[in-house]
Order: C-alpha cells, then sequence, then structure tokens
C-alpha cells in the first residue's frame, strides 16, 4: 500500500527526533548565518540532510522548501512542495532546554494539506490533515473558543505589545512566550493558549504545519492584515500571523495597526 503523505511526514520527524538526540545542545558546533539570520548547528544540517534525502526519494516529484537548504525556484513549478524546518527553536536546543520542535509540512497549490510538528524531547507529536482534524499523540485536540480578547492568553515576543502596534490602547492580555513558533502554534490548536501573534515577516517553514493543525482543530489563522495564508510563495515570507478561537483572532487583526 502506498504511504501516504502524512505517514511519510510522520516517520521522517521520529527520525529527526533520534538524530536530534544523538548531539548534545550545548556540546554541538555551531555557526552563525549570514546576515543575522540566527544561529544554526550541526544537528539542524544532519537533520535536515535526512529529511531532504528520505522525503524526496519518496516523492521525487514534490518541490522543497527547507530553512536550512539553499533556495531555487524549481518548486515554484511543483504542484506540491515539502515546508520543513529541521529544527525550530535552534537557540532552545543550544540551551540544552527541550522546548525544540521538528516542522514537516506539504503543501498543494499553495495550501497546507499535510502537517507534523514534533517535540521528541516532550515526547509530544502533532499532526494533521485536510478534513481529517488535528492530533496531539493520536487524541484530538481542539482551539479556546474564548470571545473576549480582553483578559485572553497570548503568545508573543514582548516588542508585540508595543503600542504603535495598535489602533488604540494595547490590549489586555496575559503574554507568555516559548522559543519554537511551531510550537506556539500547536499549544494554541490544542487549547492551551488562547491566541498567537507575530508581526515581523514570518518564514513559511515556522509556521506552514501549525498552519494546519490550527485550522484543522477548528482555528482561524491569517496573515496580521487577516488575509488568508498562502504557501510556497517565491519569497518565502508572510505578513506575520495571527491565529485563534474565531472571536479572540477577528479582535486582533481589527486591533492591529495597518503599519
Amino acid at each position: 500500500m502506498l504511504e501516504t503523505d502524512l505517514s511519510l511526514l510522520i516517520d521522517a520527524a521520529h527520525e529527526a527526533g533520534r538524530i536530534a538526540r544523538g548531539f548534545t545542545g550545548p556540546q554541538a558546533r555551531v555557526w552563525d548565518k549570514p546576515d543575522g539570520a540566527g544561529p544554526v548547528t550541526e544537528a539542524d544540517l544532519a537533520v535536515n540532510e535526512m529529511l531532504e534525502d528520505k522525503l524526496r526519494s519518496a516523492r521525487p516529484d514534490y518541490g522543497w522548501l527547507s530553512e536550512e537548504s539553499l533556495d531555487n525556484t524549481d518548486r515554484q513549478a511543483a504542484k506540491r512542495v515539502f515546508i520543513i524546518d529541521p529544527i525550530d527553536g535552534t537557540r532552545s536546543f543550544i540551551e540544552g532546554s527541550n522546548t525544540w520542535a521538528h516542522s514537516l509540512a506539504i503543501a498543494e497549490q499553495g495550501v497546507v494539506t499535510a502537517a507534523v510538528v514534533y517535540l521528541p524531547m516532550r515526547d509530544k507529536l502533532y499532526h494533521a490533515e485536510t478534513g481529517k482534524g488535528a492530533f496531539m499523540n493520536n487524541a484530538p485536540i481542539s482551539p479556546s473558543m474564548r470571545s473576549a480578547l480582553a483578559g485572553a492568553s497570548l503568545l508573543a515576543a514582548r516588542p508585540v505589545m508595543q503600542p504603535q502596534h495598535w489602533h488604540g490602547p494595547v490590549p489586555d492580555v496575559s503574554r507568555s512566550h516559548r522559543p519554537s513558533l511551531a510550537y506556539r502554534l500547536a499549544l494554541v490548536a490544542e487549547g492551551r493558549y488562547d491566541a498567537m501573534l507575530t508581526l515581523r515577516p514570518t518564514w513559511e517553514w515556522d509556521v506552514a504545519a501549525g498552519d494546519l493543525l490550527l485550522r484543522e482543530a477548528g482555528a482561524i489563522t491569517s496573515d496580521r492584515f487577516g488575509k488568508a495564508l498562502l504557501f510556497n510563495n517565491p519569497d518565502p515570507r508572510l505578513s506575520g500571523m495571527v491565529a485563534g478561537g474565531q472571536d479572540v483572532h477577528a479582535q486582533l487583526t481589527q486591533a492591529l495597526s495597518a503599519s
């Protein structure tokens, strides 16, 4: 029987976890990427190499977009594309913390259809595929359906709460943060937080898998302007991201400044 896209991603995520756990965080060799793009470790590169070999061998007609691979225009001609972050939360990995994830997604004509977010050090595997719901360790998940933005729990970096980002007063929310953007999205998908917000240009590989987890769980996703997210763009950066239950998502996008 032909392996489904989702089962392929789940197998690959488990193998990624085995490889990443073979490195020891602070002892892994670290480089700084050019142009202030952040750190990369030998673990990121080893995981990326395995994923590219495994996934592209299984689906040679799919395009490839990964944080740790040189991008090219070939993926633009593909009907389906892998969108991969080998280790999301690299700084957490370097510190020896456990809040880093493997983020694996497949998009078809710009829409994510299969997704996995795996945190091997926390033994959490989130998965989703179109029309079949979202799950954490095979248990169905659903988001918060809170109606009021005031008092909501929001996952966001501290600068998001600066006054210039909002039309009126800064919303009265409880702000928290996690180093992995993919994990932040998964936490909203399972209802542990009411919403997630990032305003700066956002790489597709950070949010592609989380986008499907959220939508299949029953949450709403968009860019910071309220527009639906589309993936496999020539420039793989989105205009931020807003995610949450229907009411909180609507209030967040309405409250945000357009600038």
